[in-house]
């Protein structure tokens, strides 16, 4: 190792004592250890410290002077790395390698400057490039290669040893002048090196070097032109070696043994010192360079991908623990969550797939000062009913002195936070408080840089007074072995303050006074296991910090009784009636500390299933149970009833009563439809049997109730059929039930019928004819079996085997109206009543006599085509008819009716012409036939219309005028025309050769006669025409065309002449066959133009305007007439406004 006088070897002694790893030798001498493996000394000498790592990861320091043995499984020595000016040699001495660091005492002339040392390593000053040479190379091991654990790595000695050589940095000629004795230790080591290094292999294995050396370059070794260091390690920096690969031809290669590794080449990697920026409090940013790799003499590079970093912090020193505190591929960080005003230390180190991790020298930084961390809350340590005294101590400074403290308070009132102490005190006594009250307080600290938060809020209660008397407490509900008690806080007492409450109890005739029962802070209180119907005492104190209340008044309470218990069973007294039955019971041995109050006695059928009734209700203890069925069974069960509740019910009795004759039956009733012969019947048991099962019926029937009973059946059962009975006769019926004691009354009595027969055959019918179309039909009421007849049926037709019914009701006589005149009619009737339907009588027959001939059926209108000659049918209408039925006498002419009741009479013709009526009217007409008997009835109205006469011109109108088209009017009616529309028009205009054309013809009401002249005057005439012919020509009428107006201009323009002038100009137009032109002007401020020109002049000055308003104006051109009035005849569009 380097110093500035290192001593000689035999000087420097052996510390077999020093702790070594694990790779170290662990006995008693360097030569037990060399027998296992080979042992390698380093030599430090004095004012040095040689730093090694652990296996667990720890570092150590070893002071020089010293000797460090480190061992290598494989036999290979590690390099050690010289700053530069030194070199190291390898000294062996009785089988102990020595490496030994001197000052190179050669400095050849022709040698380049040394580059400048890696930023990592500051402790080196640049030495002269006159006096130092190139860094010299390592030494390499003289035994077989292999690859060296990474506590073999050589660190530098701490940055004081080498700052003390500053100031003699050019005083190089110190370490020249040594004694003799070490210059000549340092030829003869040089020498012995060079020898090694060309002698090649000898027959020693382990003491030669192999025959293909591997060159291992330092980072710093790295030759640079420009004398630019950067990314170059220094020497000695801690660097990991892998040795990669196998020369071949080497001798070990041949020998071929297995145990033998296979060589490989060297890499080194080289990482710079990390850089810290932008120091803050509490962070800090942290940057990097990628590192540099040299693998048998040559640099390379890698990309940021190819490595991972890892960057380590300590506050605890250099030699402190270490905490990671990022793994990624950033070559920048930021530091978080740091301390403020703290040293800190950092490395980075940098691992890869294949190169081996390499550690980068230590930055040291300090980070910035801030304000105090935020304090604890204060404590209370004392306090009155009007103060409280509080201290704190001190938080974290974070670097800078904490001059103030500020202390704020809610004034007692849950409110916003005040200042109430800022000082450099750590205590403070707050007076003048009101008692019993809750203050809440907050604490922060300052410092030169700024005020910390505060404290997280804390309350406190000053001291209070001594409880008034409370209420006394409330029974809230008390059973038989506890009570339930509820009391309120004394008054005027704050909701905030902790009462505690005590209650005493007494009880009545203990003798032991007042004994405390509860003590908390709750407002009720159960208290148990206390004894039925017994009453207590009780009192209450209220507690807080001050001290107990004054007791409350004593109230008394007392526990409910318990339930009595069940009384005896009930037994029966005298004897047991059908009806009734006497019982009594005995009070309960337990009335549960309190007097029955009443007894409860309840009755259930034995067989009913538990329902039980309560008969009775009172303090006696006997009753007599009556209103009870014979034969049956009875439960009875007693219970009673105290201050405690209701007791449970005693042991059940049965009672069976006596049975007696059953009750009687319902009535007997239908069961199913009555037959005219017989009825069948069926009744039910009785509602009571007596108290024993029913064992026959008897039946008994009567023709009437005064009649004599005889008994029609007698048995179990439950239903009978009565037969040989009369169809329709009502018969009367009772019932009665026996059981073993006797037979029971007569059941109501029931009046049934047997089902009636159908009527007998009606007798034939009597038939009288009161007119021609009218007959009256008359029969007599046949026997009715049993049913009264309900209606009768009357058949009719004109064919005795093709007849209908007519007539259905009770009726014995029906009129048939509406017969045909001389025609022969059949007739028959039949009966009906609620059993069936009769036979149909005899039949009747009869002829009606001649009459009137019938109405005509068919009448209707002949058409012009149907005629053979023709008749003006604006004055005519031709009818035909069909004739009717003459209903036995021969029709001899008709009766025709039209108009207003205007008659017609003609012969026997089936057509006629009505002449000489109006045209174009409504006319309503009917016909009747004649015969010798008299005229028949009208036939239907049929309504027919004559056709009216040829229409007269209408009035001809026109609506629309325009310089080159006219739009005529005419008449009443829709401009389109319609389908329904029978008028035709036909529109005529004079030709210039004087005939009349016709422009138009159809059925509208308008038209509009286009591709006219200017100014010129046409004359037209119209005519109208329908089915009834053509009308005559109205008047000719004349129509004149317009002027045609000018063509339109073009938007005006506006020059300012003023500041608030105008002029408005636009273009002219030329006159219109002789008549001029003149010009219109609109001027608008807003929505509404106004007219401000009127004249034959293209511009006009517009005064009066003004400022930032907006004006818009627009022209118009007029056609001046040459008539004396001189008012244009017709104006063009206005222009666009401007």
């Amino acid at each position: 190792m380097m110093a500035d006088q290192p001593p000689p070897l035999e000087a420097t002694p052996l510390l077999n004592e020093v702790p070594l790893l694990p790779h170290m030798v662990n006995g008693d001498s360097i030569q037990q250890a060399s027998k296992s493996c080979p042992v390698i000394l380093v030599q430090v000498n004095p004012g040095e410290t040689f730093t090694i790592t652990t296996e667990d990861g720890h570092m150590q320091c070893i002071q020089g002077p010293a000797h460090v043995p480190l061992m290598s499984p494989n036999g290979s020595m590690p390099p050690i790395f010289v700053p530069p000016g030194y070199v190291s040699q390898v000294v062996e001495e009785n089988g102990v390698r020595k490496v030994v660091v001197v000052p190179h005492s050669e400095f050849p002339t022709s040698m380049h400057p040394p580059p400048p040392p890696p930023p990592h390593v500051p402790h080196y000053m640049h030495h002269p490039h006159a006096l130092l040479p190139h860094p010299p190379h390592p030494v390499f091991p003289p035994v077989g290669t292999g690859e060296l654990p990474p506590q073999f790595i050589h660190q530098h000695p701490p940055p004081h040893v080498f700052q003390e050589q500053e100031p003699r940095s050019h005083g190089r000629t110190n370490f020249i002048q040594r004694d003799e004795r070490s210059l000549k230790m340092q030829e003869h080591l040089k020498k012995r090196l060079k020898d090694r290094q060309a002698s090649g292999h000898t027959n020693n294995k382990l003491n030669s070097p192999p025959s293909s050396p591997h060159k291992v370059v330092n980072s710093s070794n790295a030759t640079i032109p420009n004398g630019n260091g950067k990314g170059q390690q220094g020497a000695g920096g801690a660097l990991k070696q892998k040795q990669i690969g196998k020369t071949k031809g080497s001798p070990e290669a041949e020998m071929g043994e297995s145990d033998t590794e296979s060589k490989k080449c060297d890499t080194h990697l080289s990482i710079g010192k990390p850089v810290v920026s932008d120091i803050q409090a509490r962070s800090a940013v942290l940057s990097w360079n990628l590192p540099v790799s040299s693998q048998n003499g040559e640099s390379h590079s890698h990309s940021p991908a190819a490595f991972t970093f890892e960057v380590a912090i300590s506050n605890s020193g250099k030699n402190g623990k270490f905490k990671s505190v990022y793994v990624g591929e950033e070559l920048t960080i930021t530091l978080p969550d740091l301390r403020p005003a703290t040293d800190y230390h950092a490395r980075v180190s940098a691992t890869s797939s294949s190169i081996k991790e390499s550690i980068s020298e230590l930055v040291s930084f300090t980070t910035e000062s801030c304000e105090p961390d935020c304090p604890a809350a204060p404590k209370l340590i004392n306090r009155t009913k009007n103060s409280l005294s509080l201290q704190w101590k001190s938080s974290n400074d974070n670097g800078s002195k904490i001059t103030n403290f500020l202390l704020e308070w809610d004034e007692g009132k849950s409110g916003p936070f005040k200042e109430c102490y800022y000082g450099h005190l750590k205590q403070y006594k707050l007076t003048k408080l009101s008692p019993s009250t809750r203050y809440s307080l907050r604490l922060a600290a300052k410092n030169d840089i700024g005020m910390s938060g505060f404290s997280e809020p804390v309350s406190y209660y000053t001291a209070g007074m001594v409880p008034p008397a409370p209420a006394p407490p409330v029974l809230l509900e008390a059973g038989v072995t506890w009570m339930a008690l509820r009391w309120i806080p004394p008054p005027g007492v704050s909701s905030d303050d902790s009462l505690t409450y005590t209650l005493d109890m007494e009880e009545e005739g203990s003798g032991y006074g007042f004994q405390p029962q509860y003590n908390g802070d709750e407002l009720s209180c159960t208290l148990r296991n206390l004894r039925r119907s017994t009453s207590y005492r009780f009192r209450l104190f209220a507690y807080n910090s001050e001290g107990k209340s004054s007791p409350s008044e004593v109230v008394e309470h007392s526990t409910n009784p318990d339930k009595p218990g069940p009384p005896s069973k009930p037994v029966v007294k005298g004897k047991i009636h059908s009806h009734s039955v006497k019982v009594v019971w005995e009070p309960p041995k337990d009335n549960g500390g309190s007097d029955i109050s009443k007894y409860f006695l309840e009755i259930s059928e034995a067989s009913a299933g538990g329902k039980w009734d309560t008969v009775y209700s009172g303090a006696q203890r006997e009753h007599v149970c009556d209103h009870l069925r014979p034969g049956t069974s009875y439960r009875l069960r007693v219970s009673c009833v105290s201050k405690g509740g209701e007791s449970q019910a005693s042991d059940v009795t049965t009672v069976t009563m006596s049975a007696v004759p059953p009750g009687p039956c319902p009535a007997p009733a239908l069961a199913g439809k009555a037959k005219p012969k017989e009825i069948p019947l069926q009744w039910g048991p009785p509602a009571v049997d007596g108290g024993s099962d029913i064992t026959e019926y008897i039946l008994e029937m009567a023709n009437s109730e005064q009649d004599e009973h005889r008994v029609v059946y007698q048995g179990p059962a439950a239903e009978y059929v009565v037969t040989n009975l009369l169809p329709g006769r009502t018969y009367c019926f009772w019932i009665r039930a026996g059981n073993k004691v006797g037979f029971g009354p007569y059941s109501d009595k029931a009046e049934l019928s047997t089902a009636p027969g159908p009527p007998e055959q009606c007798c034939k019918p009597l038939i009288t004819c009161k007119s021609a179309t009218c007959a009256v039909v008359s029969w007599e009421s046949p026997a009715c079996n049993g049913a009264e007849i309900v209606e009768y049926r009357l058949d009719w037709g004109q064919v005795e085997g093709s007849m209908h019914i007519i007539y259905t009701g009770p009726c014995q006589s029906y009129e048939v109206k509406g017969l045909t005149p001389a025609t022969t009619y059949y007739c028959r009737v039949q009966a009906v009543n609620v059993a069936g339907v009769g036979l149909f009588g005899e039949t009747s027959v009869v002829t009606t006599p001649p009459s009137v001939p019938a109405a005509v059926a068919v009448l209707h209108l002949l058409e012009e085509e149907q005629m053979e000659i023709s008749a003006p049918f604006s004055t005519c209408l031709a009818i035909q008819w069909e004739e009717p039925c003459c209903h036995g006498a021969e029709i001899t002419g008709y009766n025709i009716e039209y108009g207003e009741k205007q008659l017609v009479t003609v012969g026997r013709n089936t057509t006629h012409v009505l002449e000489n009526l109006l045209p174009d009217t409504l006319y309503r007409i009917r016909i009747q036939a004649i015969n010798s008997l008299g005229v028949g009835p009208f036939s239907h109205s049929m309504k027919a219309k004559t056709k009216p006469l040829p229409p007269d011109p209408p009035h001809l109108e026109c609506v629309v005028f325009s310089y080159q088209s006219l739009k005529l009017k005419w008449g009443e009616g829709p401009s389109r025309a319609l389908i329904t529309n029978p008028t035709q028009f036909n529109l005529q205009m004079e030709d210039r050769f004087g005939r009349f054309v016709t422009v138009y013809n159809g059925p509208c009401h308008t038209y509009k006669v286009q591709r006219l002249s200017e100014s010129t005057t046409y004359y037209f005439r119209i005519q109208a025409y329908n089915d009834a012919g053509e009308g005559g020509f109205s008047q000719v009428y004349a129509f004149t065309t317009t002027k045609s107006p000018p063509a339109s201009l073009k938007a005006p323009k506006a020059n300012q002449l003023e500041e608030n002038t105008y002029e408005i100009t636009w273009e002219p137009l030329q006159p219109m066959k002789g008549d001029s032109i003149v010009y219109i002007l609109q001027l608008a401020a807003g929505r509404e133009f106004d007219q401000v020109y009127k004249g034959p002049e293209t511009s006009f000055r517009l005064p009066g305007v003004q400022s930032n308003c907006e004006y818009r104006v627009r022209v118009c051109a007029g056609r001046q007439s040459q008539d004396p009035a001189g008012s244009p005849s017709c104006c063009s569009a206005a222009s666009p406004s401007s």
